[in-house]
């Protein structure tokens, strides 16, 4: 190749794939290796406070008669669940009931219908708070069921150190044939790479209310909700952005200490979802919103630069090298994360999402509509 006579747009597109090739790079090292090879510490000794588990409910009666269960019978010394139900339609109330004669460790208690009041769920995770007698609270959602009879006992070991006031745990989505479900997963997947990496990495951001556990004092210290209440979203991920440190946050991914959740059945509901999660985003930390938003954009101008100087055969031997490291780099740490985190496989979907995920999430973007704001949940 005669570099004499190389153009200066030809100049430019090495220059532009090395920096985005180091970006994806740096990505890989800094937030996805510490998850991959992540090992909790075998606590001295376990945990054994009292403990509250809260889930907020809005017309959940059938996933509530087939999940709770699960989580009243959980293999831990002192624990309560507390249920509220907000203004549920349904049959929620005689589920309860019918559940409290037979599970002494249950409460519930009912926010009535008042068409002239409308709230989210912030205020009925706030009642479940106050009413919670505990030190430690571990939060869920009436859709999830837990891995097993140790998911407590699992979630509160991330208090083993003193200093932790927060626990971040990972909750993914039921396995089911079809498209919307393999992109539900992958989503999930991906959002733990970034939210867990990021804290392992020191760098906390978010957490998912489906399976996070806080002190009550961290709740009472930071004002409850307040920061973001006229925010329909951000139960969870806005208040860990506003109380996690590098010092009192913790991460438990084991499998016995995770739930799964009912997935979306069709693309418009997990665009739905997905687009109250990203109106959320929004309201990230600056630093937080660039470091995310700079991986994907990155991942798209590498593959572009990439396969545009392969197929104009210019600088074929060094974009083949960089998609190479990458690809090797990239299959190899998200196995790791697959094995830890239980989502056997999942990771080989890597192939067909690598450049059309970027594609989709800008895709929810567009549902971010003021419909999906008022939603509940």
């Amino acid at each position: 190749m005669n570099l004499i006579n190389l153009t200066i747009t030809e100049y430019i597109l090495p220059g532009l794939l090395f920096f985005t090739w180091l970006q994806q790079m740096l990505f890989l090292i800094i937030r996805v290796r510490p998850l991959a090879f992540f090992k909790a510490k075998s606590p001295e000794k376990e945990i054994t406070a009292a403990a509250s588990v809260i889930i907020c409910a809005k017309n959940e009666a059938e996933n509530l008669k087939n999940f709770l269960p699960g989580i009243l019978t959980q293999d831990y010394p002192d624990y309560k669940v507390i249920v509220v139900n907000d203004c549920s339609e349904d049959d929620t109330e005689m589920v309860l009931a019918t559940l409290k004669i037979k599970y002494p460790n249950l409460y519930y208690t009912n926010i009535p219908l008042d068409r002239k009041f409308s709230h989210g769920k912030k205020l009925a995770l706030t009642i479940g708070v106050k009413a919670a007698t505990s030190e430690y609270l571990v939060l869920t959602d009436a859709d999830c069921r837990v891995t097993g009879p140790n998911w407590l006992r699992g979630m509160m070991q991330g208090f083993v150190h003193p200093e932790t006031e927060l626990v971040l745990g990972f909750g993914p989505y039921e396995k089911s044939k079809g498209f919307t479900n393999l992109l539900t997963r992958y989503d999930t997947f991906y959002t733990a790479i970034q939210y867990l990496g990021f804290a392992l990495s020191g760098k906390p951001y978010m957490g998912v209310g489906r399976n996070l556990a806080y002190k009550k004092e961290l709740f009472i210290k930071n004002k409850g909700l307040q920061s973001h209440h006229h925010l329909a979203s951000g139960d969870d991920d806005l208040f860990v952005r506003d109380t996690a440190t590098k010092k009192n946050t913790a991460v438990v991914i084991n499998h016995e200490a995770q739930t799964i959740s009912v997935p979306p059945t069709s693309l418009t509901q997990w665009k739905e979802q997905k687009s109250r999660h990203l109106t959320t985003s929004v309201h990230y930390k600056k630093n937080i919103k660039w470091r995310l938003a700079m991986e994907p954009f990155c991942r798209l101008i590498f593959w572009a630069i990439s396969i545009g100087l392969i197929i104009f055969n210019t600088f074929v031997w060094i974009a083949a090298g960089a998609i190479f490291l990458k690809t090797v780099t990239q299959l190899f740490l998200w196995g790791r994360v697959s094995r830890q985190l239980n989502q056997p496989k999942i990771n080989r979907a890597v192939i067909l999402f690598e450049w059309l995920h970027p594609l989709i999430l800008l895709w929810a973007l567009t549902g971010n509509s003021r419909r999906n704001k008022k939603r509940w949940k």
